[in-house]
């Protein structure tokens, strides 16, 4: 059996990778971060090779392709930090073909699948989430609640405050729904499920990138005539940079191949690769700027925007303690109903 990708599913990377390699270069991504603007000529090109709508069907505009297809896309827009809103547009397009009506779709989906709409998701109370990535620039607004129940929003029903977060590379903001305002959707679980895959590829491809260049830095930087990488705690360190990456890998893609191959695990598998990716977001990065020793805490080095972006897709829709909460609990009923049996 052969667990690697198709042969177009490893073109489709070839191709994001060669693409993102030359058009969102670190010194084109820290302009717009510096800026706190998107990449708008990146965006339209995007959209013309038809990303946005990679996994919306193809009733709806998009490609009609899988969720493999859709985290290729997010671990390579994670590697490469693209200020694109990419992965709240897809966020939200998955609730709202998973969970919502025919009218809802129709409405929202084209326009998700062409670019011309920018969605974005955020996981909410009582109908006011605090921190929505995207928020600050989206037409339509997905709000989730921990009941599994949601609403769709355009921004001109909801109260949207853009805030500064620690990433620039993307907007924020705190969105609450107005009184009467919204649509309401059905049972978010699936597509909340995908949401969850999607942001661990996107820590996957941040992992590998701050991997790499850590790796990099560390054969070529010198110390008493020998390269830093051979000192036993800086190889240790890259080691477990490592294996922290290959887990999350392993997890996310693993979630990807459940949501359309068996949807019942999906929920399982989601929350193990939100925990295992946020950890080894969090960890990775900050590894990575420690191994860069002194010029890793410098604004001049490339290496904080991936830490940046790791701390908040690690806290987005929940971090690792609540994802293996979740799991525990899932497993805990899967045990109790397997006793009742």
């Amino acid at each position: 059996m052969d667990f690697g990708f198709t042969d177009d599913q490893r073109e489709i990377q070839r191709t994001a990778r060669d693409l993102l390699s030359e058009r969102a270069t670190p010194a084109r991504v820290r302009e717009h971060a510096e800026a706190r603007t998107v990449d708008e000529t990146l965006w339209r090109e995007l959209s013309g090779l038809g990303w946005p709508g990679i996994a919306i069907s193809e009733q709806h505009g998009g490609q009609g392709l899988g969720q493999i297809e859709l985290s290729i896309l997010c671990e390579e827009l994670g590697r490469s930090l693209a200020p694109v809103p990419f992965l709240p547009s897809a966020m939200a397009a998955a609730v709202i073909e998973q969970a919502g009506s025919a009218e809802q779709c129709e409405r929202w989906l084209p326009g998700l699948a062409s670019g011309e709409t920018i969605g974005a998701l955020g996981a909410a109370v009582d109908g006011v989430a605090e921190l929505v990535i995207g928020g600050a620039d989206a037409q339509v607004l997905v709000l989730v609640e921990d009941d599994g129940t949601g609403q769709v929003l355009g921004a001109d029903e909801a109260e949207v405050s853009p805030l500064a977060a620690i990433d620039p590379t993307r907007s924020a903001a705190r969105v609450s729904a107005a009184d009467g305002a919204g649509e309401p959707l059905g049972d978010v679980c699936a597509g909340l499920g995908r949401a969850l895959v999607s942001v661990s590829s996107e820590l996957v491809g941040v992992c590998d990138r701050a991997l790499a260049m850590t790796v990099d830095y560390v054969k070529e930087r010198h110390q008493f005539g020998v390269p830093v990488g051979a000192y036993q705690a800086v190889s240790h360190r890259c080691a477990q940079m490592l294996l922290d990456t290959e887990k999350a890998r392993s997890t996310a893609a693993f979630a990807a191949w459940t949501a359309d191959a068996d949807p019942e695990r999906l929920a399982e598998a989601a929350a193990m690769a939100k925990a295992s990716a946020s950890d080894a977001g969090r960890e990775v990065t900050a590894s990575a700027i420690q191994a860069h020793g002194g010029i890793g805490f410098t604004w001049e080095a490339d290496v904080h925007w991936l830490y940046k972006r790791a701390q908040l897709d690690a806290a987005l829709l929940g971090g690792a303690k609540r994802h293996r909460a979740q799991l525990a609990a899932i497993l805990a009923d899967r045990l109790g109903a397997s006793a009742a049996a």
